[in-house]
């Protein structure tokens, strides 16, 4: 069914239930020659329905009752899908029945499950929740019900689709409404790739729908303009500090005004003491984000920060990525793997695509946010689909998964990936002072490696102390190394890691100038074979 409902603005909205057929009908359509060639193609995926207006008065744009609810068939977040597949009654048959996948029982098939994971990226939609933790704020992907989902593209639709959560039930629908007047017989439709204005751009995303061939668009990313900054820092609401002097540290008692827990309980040096009046603090160490670093220069010049003016520069994903070409005059730093900003760089990173698959080498993938941490809304495939999809979610980078990465073989497990995780404190940028912390930590995956299954958060990602319900793996630094050159005397030693580390971020500190002021951050090594 779908609903038909009436919004009251301030008030309510009243709800009535019509059957489908009282105004749509899904019909199925002749495949031509071009579509013969797509069914050879993809023999067990094929689209061969369209939704019609089938009520003999038709649907008026001007009728507040041509608004229209479509229940969403399922809703789950990627992490989590392919245990509902396997697990949930009638779910994986229904999945296949809508995307038009052969699939014949009632156990679940493992490479029909792989197929509708493949598949559903064609049908997907999302949302995300403005409010909650960052866990509850990881976006939502739903596939809306066997007549939303038969709803076809146009580069000139008659409808509009969006998600409407309705939060007195807690249950999310999509809203369709008509953009003309339709009559019977006349198809609705909507636009894929709705509100892209940029020609080339448009191509890209509708890539999951409709084939095109991105030859002649150049993979080069320069770095962006410095306009791109400066937007990001009016966003940031940052006001830049007035040139200072350098002042000097009391030598005997330093006051220290600290947010963070770690720090009161651990730092118990005589020559600090810490206050709770910040305006008497020598030292600022915060979780906030400091703002208005004009108004702290004017009236307390003297006061070090543990954060930096323009600092997600080189915190920040896509920053990093921009920054680094600096290092080599445009192409980027050979530390990093190579990166693509998903929402500036979309047609560069899908010729970049299709240029490896055209050479047959490795195309596997991870997407990331800009900016979170810890694994959260983090994406790893080879399916250009579900990437292209992953820029209607949250602003992402795309980077070349390391698809032959050095494993540390665990005895109990196996061989697993493992990073190692360096802290850096830049004291200063004019002049640059850098320092890094001989002491390293020691992160591991739990479960053997290999190319598969990518949704398997212990197999890829080694960042095991926020997940519950699992093991975490501790070695300490001066054990690891012994075992580390046993495993592979051919490879430098961890403890020369270090330097690399500390270089690589050199180079990248020095590539981009802002105010100096204390700022302690940490780098991640995962190695791999070259």
């Amino acid at each position: 069914t779908i609903l038909c409902f009436q919004l009251f603005w301030g008030k309510t909205f009243t709800v009535s239930v019509y059957d489908a057929g009282e105004v749509f009908g899904v019909m199925q359509v002749e495949q031509d020659d071009e579509d013969e060639e797509g069914k050879k193609a993809y023999p067990s995926v094929e689209i061969r329905c369209k939704v019609v207006v089938t009520r003999g008065t038709g649907m008026q744009a001007s009728d507040p009752t041509s608004i229209f609810l479509v229940d969403h068939a399922w809703t789950y977040r990627v992490e989590s899908s392919r245990q509902q597949l396997e697990q949930i009654p009638g779910l994986l048959p229904r999945m296949a029945s809508l995307m038009g996948v052969d699939f014949h029982g009632e156990a679940p098939d493992p490479d029909v499950v792989e197929l509708v994971l493949k598949q559903m990226w064609k049908y997907n939609q999302t949302y995300q929740l403005a409010q909650g933790s960052a866990e509850e704020k990881v976006p939502v992907w739903y596939i809306m019900d066997e007549f939303g989902s038969q709803v076809q593209h146009s580069d000139q639709p008659s409808c509009c689709m969006a998600p409407f959560f309705y939060t007195q039930g807690q249950l999310a629908y999509t809203v369709l409404w008509p953009l003309a007047d339709l009559q019977e017989g006349e198809e609705v439709t909507r636009d894929y790739a709705y509100g892209e204005s940029n020609p080339l751009v448009r191509r890209c995303r509708l890539l999951p729908w409709v084939p095109a061939d991105l030859e002649g668009v150049s993979t080069l990313t320069p770095e962006p303009s410095d306009i791109y900054y400066e937007t990001i820092s009016q966003e940031n609401k940052e006001i830049l500090p007035l040139d200072i002097q350098p002042h000097t540290v009391p030598k005997d008692k330093v006051l220290k005004s600290v947010q963070m827990g770690q720090v009161l309980n651990n730092l118990h040096h005589p020559r600090f003491t810490f206050t709770e009046t910040e305006e008497e603090a020598d030292i600022l160490w915060t979780f906030s984000h400091i703002r208005d670093y004009r108004k702290l220069s004017e009236e307390r010049p003297h006061v070090m920060t543990n954060q930096f003016p323009c600092e997600t520069v080189v915190t920040v994903k896509d920053c990093v990525s921009a920054v680094s070409r600096r290092v080599r005059g445009g192409q980027g730093a050979e530390w990093l793997p190579e990166t693509f900003n998903l929402q500036t760089e979309l047609p560069q990173f899908v010729r970049h695509y299709q240029q490896r698959q055209g050479r047959g080498e490795d195309n596997h993938w991870i997407c990331k946010p800009w900016n979170l941490a810890r694994g959260l809304d983090t994406h790893i495939t080879n399916n250009l689909d579900y990437i292209i999809r992953q820029r209607e979610s949250t602003p992402k980078v795309v980077c070349k998964y390391l698809e032959d990465p050095v494993l540390f073989e665990r005895e109990e497990v196996g061989m697993v990936k493992f990073d190692i995780r360096y802290m850096l404190l830049l004291r200063s940028v004019q002049p640059l002072r850098l320092y890094s912390y001989n002491v390293f930590w020691l992160r591991f995956a739990n479960r053997p490696f290999s190319l598969d299954h990518f949704d398997d958060y212990q197999k890829h990602f080694t960042v095991m102390n926020y997940a519950e319900g699992v093991q975490l793996k501790q070695v300490h630094y001066d054990e690891f190394i012994p075992m580390f050159e046993k495993q592979y005397p051919q490879i430098i030693s961890p403890l020369d890691f270090a330097t690399i580390i500390f270089q690589s971020q050199f180079l990248l500190v020095n590539a981009h100038i802002c105010f100096g002021l204390d700022y302690n951050g940490c780098g991640s090594l995962l190695l791999y074979k070259k």
